[in-house]
C-alpha cells in the first residue's frame, strides 16, 4: 500500500495513485481542489489505486459535487473493483459517470 498521489496530466486527465481510505482520503481532497478551479472537463483515472474503500467512493462522489458546483464534467476511468462493488451495494453505480 502506498501513499495516495494525484498527478495532472494533459487536457483535465488526473491520474490517482495509493490507497484511498479513511486516512488518505481528506488530504487528498484538499490537494484535488485545483483541478476544479478551471473550465475543462475532468477525467480521474485510478488504475493507480492499490486499495479503496467506501471513504474511496466517498471521495468520487464529492468529486462529482464539486464539478457539477464549479460547472465541469467529470469522469472516471478504471475504478477498483472494490469500489464498484460497494457502488453497486449502495445503488451509486447508475450515476457514476465511467468513461470507456
Amino acid at each position: 500500500m502506498s501513499v495516495a498521489q494525484l498527478k495532472k496530466l494533459d487536457a483535465g486527465r488526473v491520474e490517482v495513485f495509493g490507497a484511498l481510505g479513511f486516512s488518505e482520503v481528506t488530504g487528498v481532497l484538499k490537494h484535488s481542489k485545483e483541478f476544479f478551479k478551471g473550465n475543462e472537463g475532468l477525467i480521474f483515472d485510478l488504475k493507480g489505486v492499490d486499495k479503496a474503500d467506501s471513504s474511496g467512493l466517498s471521495l468520487v462522489v464529492e468529486w462529482m459535487g464539486m464539478a457539477k458546483r464549479s460547472g465541469q464534467t467529470i469522469a472516471f476511468k478504471n475504478i477498483p473493483e472494490q469500489m464498484l462493488e460497494i457502488a453497486r451495494l449502495s445503488g451509486l453505480d447508475a450515476i457514476l459517470p465511467i468513461a470507456e
